[in-house]
C-alpha cells in the first residue's frame, strides 16, 4: 500500500523524520549498503540514543536535538522496499516529505566523501525509489555517503554494495560518519543551505 503525502500536513508533533537505510541482519553489518544504517548508529552514540521499538517495518526512536524533536527510524524492509517502513511512518505522524532526512550510500562518491541534497530523483538507488514511489514525492532532502564506485564496469552492482568496506578504508569511513552525524547537527541547527555550505563539498 503506497501512501500519498502531497497533501500539506499540520500538527505533526516531529520537526523530522531521519532515517538511516540499510539491510537488517548481521550478514549485512558493514556492507557498503548499510553505510545509512552506520550512520545513524553513529548519531545515536553520539547523543545516547536508542532505537528501542519496533514499528511499521522499522526501529524506531524519538528524542530531541537542539530544539527540534526527532523522529529517527532504521527500516527493517529490506533496502529495496524501504519506502514500505518510511510511508507508513510519515503517514501516521503527519511528517511532509521536507522534513525526512534519508541518509543511504553513493557509488558515484569516493569512501569519506559526502554530499547533500534538497530534493531529487533516485539516481539508480532502488531505495529510494521505493521512498519516492511511496512518499509520492521526490521533495524530501538526502545525504549520500560515498561508498566508491565499482572496481570494473563488468562487476556485478548488488555483489559490489554488499560487500564489506576493506580495512585501509577505515580512517576515511569513520571521517564521513563523523561528518554525516555533523552535518545532521547542522540541518537541525540551522537549516539544510548552511550544511550543504559546511559539509556538502
Amino acid at each position: 500500500m503506497m501512501f500519498s503525502l502531497k497533501k500539506k500536513f499540520s500538527g505533526s508533533s516531529f520537526d523530522m523524520l531521519l532515517v538511516g537505510l540499510g539491510n537488517p541482519g548481521m550478514e549485512y553489518d558493514g556492507t557498503r549498503h548499510n553505510i545509512g544504517f552506520a550512520a545513524m548508529d553513529q548519531l545515536c552514540q553520539k547523543h545516547n540514543l536508542s532505537l528501542n521499538k519496533m514499528k511499521y517495518n522499522a526501529y524506531i526512536g524519538e528524542t530531541k536535538i537542539g530544539n527540534k524533536r526527532v523522529l529517527l527510524a532504521k527500516p527493517l524492509t529490506y533496502m529495496n522496499n524501504s519506502g514500505q517502513a518510511v510511508g507508513k511512518i510519515a503517514s501516521f505522524y503527519k511528517i511532509a516529505p521536507e522534513n525526512i532526512l534519508v541518509m543511504y550510500d553513493d557509488i558515484s562518491l569516493d569512501v569519506g566523501k559526502i554530499r547533500i541534497r534538497r530534493k531529487g530523483s533516485a539516481g539508480g538507488h532502488n531505495g529510494i525509489k521505493d521512498i519516492i514511489a511511496h512518499l509520492g514525492s521526490e521533495d524530501f532532502p538526502r545525504i549520500k555517503i560515498g561508498v566508491g564506485s565499482k572496481p570494473h564496469p563488468d562487476f556485478d552492482l548488488k555483489d559490489w554494495v554488499l560487500s564489506k568496506f576493506p580495512k585501509a578504508d577505515k580512517d576515511a569511513l569513520d571521517s564521513a560518519l563523523e561528518t554525516t552525524v555533523k552535518a545532521v547537527e547542522e540541518i537541525l541547527a540551522r537549516g539544510i543551505d548552511s550544511a550543504m555550505n559546511k559539509y556538502s563539498k
